[in-house]
């Protein structure tokens, strides 16, 4: 019996040459495809597939958001997230939802076959650069719940005064908050910490 494989993910290339991998393996047979989170659960109601590869970013609802809603009615789901940053935030997030392994979407060509093969067979698979990635980002305790306000007040647009007066502290605090975000999340700037905070998930998810 063929592995039947679930793709979601919103770009329609990388949905085609996954398709195109897919079709190369005699033991794979992709049944259905997704373009969003809420897709992707009917489509996994439709077809019930072995495995589902699943983005984390997508607009309307997330990856994370379809993972629990899928796993919350078919806990043997067996799921793998997509994900663009090793020791991301979201991906982490996706572990505890409860997928089985994770894919560096550089990396699809070369480890995606192998990993559906093992999850198809009920196993975890973490490769060692992420492992690696989880652990120097540990985000729980990476950035405090007041940087963590700090980022999303940067996002929004905020100067550092206006971040001052919505969180009632002095403008030197709220430098030495940015400063410290900046550091921990190895970013040039602040809009560059706002940048890797919205894709690393550690904001607005």
């Amino acid at each position: 019996m063929a592995i039947r494989i679930l793709c979601v993910d919103d770009h329609p290339l990388l949905r085609e040459g996954i398709a195109a991998l897919i079709a190369t393996q005699p033991d794979m047979s992709l049944v259905a495809e997704a373009a969003s989170g809420r897709e992707a659960i009917d489509q996994f109601r439709l077809h019930r597939p072995d495995v589902t590869l699943m983005d984390l970013q997508m607009d309307g609802m997330n990856g994370i958001d379809a993972i629990r809603a899928i796993r919350a009615e078919w806990p043997e789901a067996k799921i793998i997230a997509l994900t663009t940053y090793a020791g991301d935030v979201l991906a982490q997030r996706a572990l505890m939802a409860g997928v089985q392994a994770y894919v560096l979407k550089s990396l699809i060509r070369g480890e995606i076959l192998n990993t559906m093969r093992d999850v198809a067979q009920g196993l975890q698979r973490i490769e060692p650069y992420v492992a690696a990635g989880l652990a120097k980002h540990q985000t729980g305790a990476l950035l405090t719940p007041r940087e963590i306000e700090v980022l999303s007040l940067i996002a929004a647009g905020n100067s550092n005064k206006a971040i001052a007066a919505q969180l009632k502290i002095n403008e030197e605090t709220a430098k030495t908050h940015i400063k410290s975000i900046l550091s921990k999340l190895d970013a040039n700037d602040r809009t560059h910490a706002a940048i890797l905070g919205l894709k690393r998930g550690v904001i607005g998810v």
